[in-house]
């Protein structure tokens, strides 16, 4: 029997460069194979964030190639032979940038989500302010 579409329908989908950081977040706790980021992803998101393979493994290659992750062949716990990924000095700097650009998102996004229309300066019709505009 398949989910039932409202589940579909709430799943959240990641914010475009989002995806990066939390695959080198991850990385952060040790290397791990794909299946592993993705599973620690959803696992740590309470099961809300589900990385699906056709985003996960463009995202893996694009790091390798930007040097933010180094790759090698090791077998997995079920002696299968996966690619084990490992975040990079390079890597640890990118998400230390990308975490503090995420905040400042948040923060910004925060701020104009508990705004009051009063005190962002938005003019009704009747304002005359000098610079103020009507929306």
């Amino acid at each position: 029997m398949s989910q039932p579409k409202t589940t579909y329908q709430n799943r959240i989908e990641l914010l475009q460069g989002t995806l990066d950081m939390l695959i080198l977040k991850t990385l952060q706790w040790g290397e791990q194979h794909g299946y592993g980021i993705s599973q620690a992803i959803r696992v740590t998101s309470g099961q809300v964030l589900q990385v699906e393979t056709g985003s996960l493994y463009p995202a893996l290659h694009r790091l390798e190639r930007q040097g933010w992750v180094s790759a090698e062949w090791k077998k997995s716990e079920s002696n299968q032979r996966a690619k084990f990924y490992r975040i990079t000095a390079l890597g640890k700097k990118q998400l230390a940038s990308d975490y503090e650009r995420w905040g400042r998102m948040v923060a910004s996004i925060e701020g104009i989500m508990s705004a009051k229309r009063n005190e962002v300066g938005i003019c009704d019709g009747s304002c005359k302010r000098l610079g103020a505009r009507r929306y």
